[in-house]
């Protein structure tokens, strides 16, 4: 039988030469006598010698004028300001009274379609966002600010509805719904 080699295989002899000499070549590197690196000493006892660098200066520190707070008998800033107590003698919702089906809608959603009548009977048709129309006289609420019927006409409901005037107080404000046109 014959064998072909196809490669070359080094012997035991050639692999530990190879492994000696490298083991040669990085251990002078490594292992140094003091005799050996006098450029390495030189250069470290040149870094210790030099003086530190200065330190920057503490900024200075700012002077402020004291303030005693002297506000005690002054309104709490943290309180509701918005209160029914302070509002003076103007009108007010009466909390008393009982809502009607139109005070659930906002003025603007709810439509004139139409009255009944003539003359000081008018009752006006006013159609809500649930699609049901509802007779309205004077002196019926409306929107959801008490808005009270002053006056119904043919082309219009007038009435007046009570907003807070953002100090505890309410304004009258007049409002107007008026007839849809078709």
């Amino acid at each position: 039988m014959n064998t072909v080699r196809t490669g070359f295989r080094p012997g035991p002899l050639a692999l530990a030469l190879l492994v000696a000499m490298g083991l040669t070549a990085c251990s002078r590197g490594i292992t140094s006598t003091p005799g050996e690196a006098p450029n390495l000493e030189k250069w470290v006892a040149e870094v210790k010698a030099r003086p530190a660098p200065p330190l920057d200066p503490l900024p200075v520190m700012q002077q402020f004028e004291t303030f005693e707070y002297a506000a005690q008998g002054m309104r709490d800033p943290f309180s509701n300001a918005f209160t029914d107590e302070g509002g003076g003698n103007g009108p007010r919702p009466d909390a008393a009274r009982r809502k009607e089906t139109l005070e659930q809608f906002p003025l603007d959603s709810l439509d004139m379609v139409g009255t009944l009548g003539k003359g000081a009977g008018v009752i006006a048709l006013v159609m809500a966002p649930d699609k049901v129309t509802y007779r309205v006289r004077p002196g019926a609420y409306m929107g959801q600010s008490d808005g009270r019927v002053t006056a119904v006409f043919e082309d219009r409901i007038e009435l007046v509805e009570l907003v807070p005037d953002g100090a505890g107080g309410w304004l009258e404000r007049p409002a107007t719904v008026a007839l849809e046109d078709q």
